[in-house]
């Protein structure tokens, strides 16, 4: 294959919509009994920043253990995938294990790595051209959660492949995943596939550490939306007036997580002004797990058939295989 003609940097394309869409949707999260913010908030420069921080730690056993479990089984997925694939992941942050997908595939054509962080987009995707010149890289800047159009190739793929990692999915309630697949399902296309990792933990000794560390790096990444929102919206939250919380449901089958206040409060965010009582939870985050004989059933019904499982030893983490049906 050729070497093509390098940009220093790839060129990013942005769909994502303006800070009023960030303004409406906190001001409407907060004005909700109970409080609740989006959790893609998150993930602005220093959020994907702490995020990355987050995965490193020994009590975050996801990444780890996904990472060895693509580590000893990419080449297989990627035989199953075949060659000249177009490889897209949605919220793609460092694209660390995209790398060892990348790595197995014969021939990718494209790698497009779609997230809600541009400044972190742009430097993730730029180690990923310069570590794979022959690799088309085109980065798009959106929210995945909704409709997206993706990039065309410079040269034809021969299939679609959505790429996504690290339990994502898990941070939707039900109906919300299910839309997510639907469009996952019309991203890949006609012939696409779909490799997707869930959470299959449903430990609460395991998943409390996991999601409140003893070094407060949870807790960082959780009042750095606070942080955010102070920044761009002009608002005046103390983030450590509030208390990062993490909490398995087991009749939901999720982590809920949670910023409580600890004391009776006022905030000021846009120029209007939103009480807080003393242990009042805002709302920030779920993770759902999975079983992997429920998980492949729901993915079906999105329109995709069920192919292959990869799980760990311990069976804590799952990566799924689907075709376009």
């Amino acid at each position: 294959m050729r070497r093509r003609l390098r940009q220093p940097t790839p060129p990013l394309r942005d769909l994502m919509p303006g800070g009023d869409r960030f303004r409406a949707d906190v001001l409407a999260g907060l004005a909700r009994a109970p409080k609740s913010l989006p959790p893609k908030y998150f993930y602005d420069a220093e959020g994907s920043r702490l995020f990355d921080a987050i995965c490193m730690l020994p009590e975050y056993y996801l990444t780890r253990t996904e990472y060895a479990l693509m580590q000893e089984r990419a080449g297989e997925m990627a035989r199953r995938l075949g060659p000249r694939v177009m490889l897209v992941e949605p919220g793609s942050g460092s694209s660390v294990k995209s790398r060892l997908l990348l790595d197995a595939l014969e021939d990718p054509v494209a790698y497009v790595p779609v997230d809600i962080s541009q400044e972190h987009l742009a430097s993730s995707a730029a180690g990923v051209d310069r570590a794979y010149p022959e690799l088309a890289v085109l980065p798009v800047a959106a929210d995945f959660a909704e409709a997206l159009a993706l990039p065309a190739p410079p040269r034809p793929a021969r299939r679609a492949v959505v790429y996504f990692p690290g339990s994502t999915l898990g941070n939707f309630d039900p109906p919300a995943a299910r839309a997510l697949l639907r469009r996952f399902r019309a991203l890949a296309g006609v012939g696409g596939a779909l490799l997707i990792g869930v959470d299959l933990c449903r430990d609460p000794a395991v998943l409390q550490p996991a999601y409140d560390d003893p070094g407060g790096v949870t807790a960082a990444f959780n009042r750095n939306l606070l942080a955010r929102i102070n920044r761009e919206l002009g608002a005046d939250f103390e983030p450590l007036a509030f208390d990062h919380r993490a909490a398995w449901n087991e009749a939901a089958g999720c982590v809920e997580i949670h910023l409580v206040s600890r004391r009776d409060q006022i905030v000021r965010v846009a120029g209007r002004r939103f009480a807080f009582r003393r242990g009042e939870a805002l709302h920030t985050e779920n993770s759902y797990k999975y079983e992997a004989a429920t998980f492949e059933p729901e993915v079906a019904a999105a329109g995709f058939a069920p192919l292959r499982r990869w799980t760990d030893p311990l069976g804590r983490f799952g990566v799924f295989l689907f075709d376009t049906a």
